[in-house]
């Protein structure tokens, strides 16, 4: 081959190699115009967005608050998929929207958990975020439950004989349809119990103490109520009477022999004119025992919530129904968080010639002008000193009820007494402590924060002593059995409650 011919081929080669190129290149273009070589999954916001409602749903029907019905998510509204929609876009659209709801009402449990000033307009941000997708619910299925007899029984509870249902009320109420509030007293305490009524106009358990011949005047003292008093009383109150086995009355009517026997309304009530010092229980120097009458009282209520209280702490008007009202709407992420809740009330004193506020914008004008105070305040601040107390004070009243703030007894509030609306779940409060002995809902109060309780604060509600505000006063006979039931607590019933609960860090009694 001469050297003309090598140099043609080379050449030849070469133009090869670079045509070659160039078509490779050509189709490269072409093809990729087409798509990725590697086919991918088509990105879409509908379906993270639906993997996300699938959570919501299934947390939100878990985590239910005490008395909500585990009803199905699409009833609750929040992050609900309308199942058969096939138009991504569609769902993109809703499931988008449906998210922004989530990250919005998030926000807002942030706010009232943190309890920042505008507390009001932050609640009612929260309550229409969260409306817009709620589906509704009657009463009977946000609270499911089963309906208590209300038959009078006889039995024995430790020390004392208890009649339960002694003289039950009238009306007949379902467990779903109402709060009660369950209480203790002697027979000189009931002057307080038509008042109370006045402004809580729903169901009321009262336990009363009644041993030896402090049983007749307590008898009567039903009937007088029942038959002068206001038809409320009949209509709305069980009475319940217990007693030491230590202490027997003498004779003890039947329910029924009670109910049947009238009364002359021309005579004075049986508290009138009582003096203290020559009661059966004072005569014989026997401990009220608090607790067990608290037990009592919120064990038989006829309804699934109670709220257990002192018969001298009267409520804002309204509160059961708008409580159940907050109930049943569901509309409040605080509802929803899995923890085991209360929901606790503040409480007020005014001055002995005040009236009784009936609503908050009353009472914050009597707390300007000093004539109501913190409950307490000059015996034991930091028994009722409730989270963000200064804020809830300041917060403008609102239309129905809402979660003002989620707090815990911790820190600050360790020795927080709250007194609150709750269920029969709740533990109930220690039996062997007295009224005299002081610290009779502590031992409790450790309990729920054991129990990791949240304390759903609310905004609108709340409880105010009869008038007349309580100073510190000396008493050497409480002082001394306050001692006793300090190492009570501190040496038998806490070592108790460690073993059968446990601890948790920022606890105490």
């Amino acid at each position: 081959m001469t050297m003309l011919g090598i140099i043609r081929r080379n050449w030849a080669l070469r133009l090869s190699v670079v045509m070659n190129v160039f078509v490779l290149l050509y189709v490269c273009v072409h093809i990729g115009s087409l798509g990725p070589w590697i086919e991918e999954a088509p990105t879409s916001w509908a379906q993270p967005l639906v993997e996300v409602s699938k959570a919501t749903e299934l947390s939100a029907t878990a985590s239910l608050p005490e008395g909500s019905k585990a009803g199905s998510a699409r009833e609750t509204g929040i992050g609900s998929i309308q199942d058969g929609k096939s138009a991504a876009s569609s769902a993109g659209t809703k499931e988008t929207a449906a998210l922004t709801m989530r990250d919005k009402t998030g926000k807002d449990n942030e706010e009232v958990q943190g309890g920042k000033s505008g507390n009001a307009t932050t609640t009612q941000k929260q309550q229409e975020s969260v409306s817009t997708t709620m589906g509704s619910m009657t009463l009977e299925e946000a609270i499911p439950c089963n309906d208590r007899s209300t038959t009078p029984k006889t039995a024995l509870r430790g020390d004392y004989w208890v009649l339960y249902n002694y003289v039950p009320m009238s009306t007949k109420v379902r467990c779903w349809e109402s709060v009660t509030y369950t209480t203790h007293a002697d027979y000189t305490f009931l002057d307080n119990l038509e008042p109370l009524l006045e402004r809580w106009q729903a169901p009321v358990s009262v336990a009363l103490y009644a041993p030896g011949t402090d049983f007749q005047p307590t008898v009567d003292t039903i009937k007088y109520l029942r038959i002068c008093g206001s038809p409320l009383v009949s209509q709305l109150v069980t009475f319940h009477v217990f007693f030491s086995t230590k202490h027997i009355p003498k004779t003890v009517p039947s329910s029924s022999k009670v109910l049947s026997e009238g009364w002359n309304c021309t005579l004075p009530p049986p508290w009138a004119n009582v003096t203290v010092s020559k009661m059966y229980k004072s005569e014989k120097k026997l401990l009220y025992p608090v607790n067990v009458g608290r037990n009592i009282a919120r064990e038989w209520a006829p309804t699934h919530y109670v709220l257990p209280s002192d018969i001298e702490l009267y409520p804002s008007p309204d509160l059961a129904s708008r409580f159940l009202e907050m109930i049943r709407r569901r509309d409040q992420q605080p509802l929803y968080k899995p923890n085991p809740k209360v929901f606790p009330l503040s409480i007020f004193e005014v001055s002995a010639d005040s009236q009784v506020p009936r609503n908050k914008t009353q009472l914050q004008k009597m707390l300007k002008a000093k004539t109501a105070i913190p409950f307490h305040k000059k015996v034991c601040s930091g028994c009722h000193n409730v989270p963000r107390s200064k804020e809830w004070q300041e917060a403008p009243e609102t239309e129905g009820l809402h979660v003002f703030h989620v707090g815990k007894r911790t820190g600050a509030f360790v020795h927080w007494e709250p007194i609150f609306i709750g269920t029969n779940n709740d533990p109930l409060y220690d039996e062997r402590l007295s009224w005299e002995g002081k610290s009779d809902k502590m031992t409790q109060g450790y309990t729920l924060c054991v129990l990791d309780y949240d304390f759903l604060i609310l905004d609108n509600a709340f409880l105010v002593h009869k008038p007349g505000i309580k100073t510190f006063k000396k008493d050497p006979v409480r002082d001394m059995l306050t001692g006793k039931t300090n190492a009570l607590i501190k040496k038998i019933i806490m070592p108790e409650l460690k073993v059968i609960y446990g601890t948790r860090k920022g606890c105490a009694v």
